[in-house]
């Protein structure tokens, strides 16, 4: 059998059914050394063979074997994630990098990370009273850059794939009644923010959907609402960004609740932008401050939990609203993709799922009406 010359390369099948191929690369400290990609297929470690010899021709670095899991971490999250994701999420999977990642795994070496390392940043995690839905989507975004390492044949598997993610116990959705309901929109009347809690809890805007729209999205002779981006503070500067996904981006009709409330909104602002002149913020916001500056999330919060207390009723949080709204449309035998559209979800499963608790009286109603049919005239 004829021995292949230097440069030219090997390949060949695991054990695990994954391929591999190397390089040698001359000498270092007496020894042979190689370069390694990985693949599912024998076609795939060819072209990364290929790849890999080319750049070796052009004199381009390729010792990506001796890297760190922080170094990958830090050139995936320029390279790939920037370019990817809302830059709000982009700064939460920096964070979690920095705080989490880097600190616990940035030392080890890439290509000898090992699903113990993962396991054991993981229960390291839990043990320090990080919340299981926190410690999971740490795991996620580690699983991510490693799916991108998988592709790019730094490494022949995702070891985060091969680790238990932490229990998560499901938080119980417990919405507004629709007595209750009621009875919060009579406690917000003559409120500055009483608009904004009305259109929340009558059609479920996310609070930065709410807290982003601008009086160009809204029409109120017709009674539409344009859902087209989100209000997020950015490095210390406010900036209108993508909604959240494609699904997002949708029109509502508003009920003549709403509508009522937004006029008695816009006629009330127009008297603080007198009041303000100049200093007025320039956003166009239907719900800003006194001053025509974005609201702050947390403060709307505050005052949302404020009021509830006044009136004796269950705390919620804004998100809380959305889920309410959901409620009272299922209830009302409004078809889940009509709550779905109206909620911007991506997939009727997971409106099905996030509001399985109303399923029960639904089935009752259902089980009466066809009661009904069957024995009428008998």
């Amino acid at each position: 059998m004829a021995r292949r010359a230097h440069g030219e390369g090997s390949i060949y099948q695991r054990r695990d059914g994954r391929w591999t191929a190397y390089l040698r690369d001359g000498y270092k400290n007496g020894k042979p050394h190689k370069k390694y990609v990985y693949g599912a297929t024998q076609r795939e470690v060819r072209k990364k063979l290929e790849s890999l010899k080319r750049d070796l021709a052009q004199g381009l670095p390729v010792d990506f074997e001796r890297q760190t899991v922080g170094q990958f971490l830090d050139r995936w999250l320029v390279d790939v994630v920037r370019s990817r994701v809302r830059p709000k999420t982009y700064e939460s999977y920096e964070m979690h990098i920095r705080r989490h990642l880097k600190p616990q795994l940035g030392h080890h070496q890439l290509t000898k990370l090992a699903p113990d390392h993962v396991q054991a940043m993981m229960n390291e995690q839990l043990a320090s009273g990080l919340s299981p839905r926190t410690a999971n989507y740490t795991r996620s975004i580690l699983r991510s850059a490693l799916n991108q390492a998988v592709r790019w044949g730094h490494v022949a598997r995702n070891v985060a794939k091969l680790t238990d993610p932490a229990r998560e116990r499901r938080t119980e959705v417990r919405p507004l009644t629709p007595e209750q309901a009621r009875a919060f929109l009579d406690a917000a009347r003559g409120h500055r923010l009483e608009a904004l809690f009305t259109v929340a809890l009558a059609i479920g805007l996310r609070q930065g959907e709410a807290l982003g729209l601008r009086w160009e999205d809204v029409d109120l002779d017709a009674g539409l609402l344009r859902v087209r981006h989100t209000l997020q503070k950015l490095e210390g500067e406010w900036q209108f960004v993508e909604t959240k996904t494609e699904r997002s981006r949708r029109t509502i009709n508003l009920p003549p609740v709403s509508v009522t409330a937004l006029r008695e909104h816009r006629l009330r602002q127009d008297q603080e932008r007198s009041i303000a002149g100049p200093k007025w913020g320039n956003f166009n916001l239907v719900f800003p401050s006194s001053r025509g500056t974005p609201l702050d999330g947390s403060n709307v919060t505050h005052r949302l939990q404020r009021l509830l207390e006044e009136s004796r009723l269950p705390r919620q949080r804004f998100h809380d609203l959305r889920h309410c709204c959901a409620s009272l449309l299922l209830v009302q035998k409004v078809p889940m993709r009509v709550v779905m559209e109206i909620l911007g979800h991506s997939q009727i499963a997971l409106t099905m799922n996030l509001y399985s608790h109303v399923m029960p009286a639904l089935e009752h109603e259902a089980a009466r009406l066809m009661d009904e049919i069957l024995t009428t005239g008998r």
